[in-house]
């Protein structure tokens, strides 16, 4: 608690005064960040730095595994937090972004890890799925590093599916106003994969390239408009 107290001293000494007025515009203007973070909770992986992002610039809700529930099955902070972040702060871009080494896909692949923590097993049931598929889709033979990098991997698109669910997202991807991002973080190079929808991969961000994306914003549409009305079908 010491470093804490004398980090926000330096903070509130050293760092604030030149940033007053971002703050004062903030609260006179409230909040327009550009996007939904959803990370993992892990003090290794901070969103903001690894973006470089500013106040006021990231709408971050972080937890055990970089979890999306699916929508009707838990009610919970996450579900309010992509709510509000695109009805209310109309986010266009949510990202999902898990990380290399991540205890919670460790809990996963051994679930006697988390025994003695029922409230964390019960959690990370919502990336079973994930866990199934680098069980049964990849090759025996590999390492555990690696099926633990791919387990982190699955589990951002598995989460990304779950995301999907929610009707603020299903109705903002289908008015064209929403952009979905799968992301990992690698802690001990630093990269950025970001997962390419088109190539159906991971790829590293390298800084010449233009950013892949899991579900680009598209035109609006409805199903509907392919067939048109019922009354226009009987008149035809």
């Amino acid at each position: 608690m010491d470093n804490i107290v004398q980090g926000f001293t330096q903070f509130r000494e050293q760092v604030f005064p030149s940033q007053r007025s971002v703050y004062q515009r903030l609260v006179h203007d409230g909040q327009k960040p550009k996007a939904l973070v959803i990370s993992c909770a892990d003090s290794r992986v901070v969103p903001e730095l690894i973006t470089q992002a500013g106040p006021g610039e990231l709408f971050v809700t972080r937890n055990v595994g970089n979890i999306v529930p699916p929508f009707a099955t838990m009610m919970g902070g996450v579900t309010a937090a992509v709510e509000y972040a695109v009805m209310a702060l109309n986010v266009r871009d949510i990202v999902v972004c898990g990380h290399s080494d991540c205890g919670a896909m460790k809990g996963l692949l051994t679930p006697g890890l988390a025994e003695k923590m029922p409230s964390v097993a019960a959690w990370l049931r919502h990336g079973e799925a994930a866990r199934k598929i680098v069980c049964d889709a990849y090759p025996n033979d590999i390492d555990d590093k690696r099926r633990l990098h791919a387990l982190a991997m699955e589990n951002v698109l598995v989460q990304l599916n779950h995301l999907r669910t929610h009707p603020a997202v299903a109705s903002a991807l289908a008015s064209g106003q929403l952009t979905l991002h799968g992301w990992l973080f690698e802690i001990e190079t630093g990269h950025l994969l970001v997962y390419d929808g088109e190539a159906g991969q991971f790829v590293v961000l390298a800084e010449e390239d233009a950013l892949p994306v899991a579900e680009a914003a598209a035109a609006p549409r409805l199903a509907a408009a392919a067939v048109g009305s019922p009354a226009a079908r009987a008149a035809g």
